[in-house]
Protein backbone atom coordinates (compact mmCIF):
# COMPACT_ATOMS: atom_id res chain seq x y z
CA UNK A 1 0.00 0.00 0.00
CA UNK A 2 3.28 2.20 0.62
CA UNK A 3 3.81 2.13 -3.07
CA UNK A 4 0.17 3.26 -4.07
CA UNK A 5 0.82 6.09 -1.88
CA UNK A 6 3.73 6.97 -3.35
CA UNK A 7 2.52 7.00 -6.39
CA UNK A 8 -0.36 9.22 -5.50
CA UNK A 9 1.92 11.33 -3.68
CA UNK A 10 4.06 12.24 -7.14
CA UNK A 11 0.70 12.61 -9.61
CA UNK A 12 -0.40 15.18 -7.04
CA UNK A 13 2.64 17.15 -7.09
CA UNK A 14 2.75 16.59 -11.06
CA UNK A 15 -0.88 17.93 -11.53
CA UNK A 16 0.90 21.16 -8.92
CA UNK A 17 3.39 21.74 -11.11
CA UNK A 18 1.17 22.20 -14.06
CA UNK A 19 -0.87 24.15 -12.26
CA UNK A 20 1.84 26.35 -11.47
CA UNK A 21 3.14 26.44 -15.28
CA UNK A 22 -0.64 27.83 -16.07
CA UNK A 23 -0.83 30.22 -13.22
CA UNK A 24 2.40 31.56 -14.37
CA UNK A 25 1.74 31.71 -18.38
CA UNK A 26 -1.83 32.73 -18.14
CA UNK A 27 -2.26 34.50 -14.73
CA UNK A 28 -3.68 32.99 -11.43
CA UNK A 29 -7.70 33.67 -12.64
CA UNK A 30 -6.75 31.04 -14.89
CA UNK A 31 -6.50 28.62 -11.94
CA UNK A 32 -10.43 29.58 -10.61
CA UNK A 33 -11.95 26.61 -11.59
CA UNK A 34 -9.26 24.17 -11.30
CA UNK A 35 -9.48 21.15 -9.37
CA UNK A 36 -6.62 22.29 -6.86
CA UNK A 37 -8.77 21.96 -3.46
CA UNK A 38 -9.59 18.40 -4.41
CA UNK A 39 -5.81 17.86 -4.66
CA UNK A 40 -5.13 19.01 -1.11
CA UNK A 41 -7.91 16.85 -0.13
CA UNK A 42 -6.41 13.37 -1.80
CA UNK A 43 -2.85 14.56 -0.40
CA UNK A 44 -4.48 14.94 3.36
CA UNK A 45 -5.59 11.52 3.08
CA UNK A 46 -2.15 10.08 1.82
CA UNK A 47 -0.73 11.88 4.90
CA UNK A 48 -3.30 10.58 7.36
CA UNK A 49 -3.03 6.93 6.11
CA UNK A 50 0.84 7.47 6.61
CA UNK A 51 0.53 8.40 10.05
CA UNK A 52 -2.60 5.62 11.16
CA UNK A 53 -1.67 2.61 12.46
CA UNK A 54 -2.50 -0.51 11.10
CA UNK A 55 -4.97 -1.41 13.87
CA UNK A 56 -7.21 1.52 13.48
CA UNK A 57 -10.43 0.82 12.44
CA UNK A 58 -10.27 3.24 9.59
CA UNK A 59 -7.15 2.05 7.87
CA UNK A 60 -9.20 -0.14 5.50
CA UNK A 61 -11.25 2.17 4.57
CA UNK A 62 -8.87 4.65 3.61
CA UNK A 63 -6.81 2.12 1.90
CA UNK A 64 -10.13 1.70 -0.30
CA UNK A 65 -10.56 4.98 -0.78
CA UNK A 66 -7.00 5.54 -1.88
CA UNK A 67 -7.02 2.77 -4.51
CA UNK A 68 -10.07 4.01 -5.69
CA UNK A 69 -8.62 7.83 -6.21
CA UNK A 70 -5.48 5.72 -7.79
CA UNK A 71 -7.59 4.59 -10.30
CA UNK A 72 -8.04 7.89 -12.14
CA UNK A 73 -4.36 7.42 -13.13
CA UNK A 74 -4.57 3.77 -14.63
CA UNK A 75 -3.40 4.94 -17.71
CA UNK A 76 0.35 6.10 -16.14
CA UNK A 77 2.55 3.60 -17.05
CA UNK A 78 3.71 3.32 -12.95
CA UNK A 79 0.18 2.28 -12.44
CA UNK A 80 0.23 -1.21 -11.01
CA UNK A 81 -3.14 -3.41 -11.90
CA UNK A 82 -2.54 -4.71 -8.24
CA UNK A 83 -3.87 -1.34 -6.84
CA UNK A 84 -7.06 -2.00 -7.88
CA UNK A 85 -10.08 -1.82 -5.82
Amino acid sequence: MDDLVEFLVARIMDDNHAYAYVAGTLGGEALLDSHLPMLDLIEQLTNDYKAMSPSDSRSAGLAYALRVLGQSHAEHPAYQQKWRP
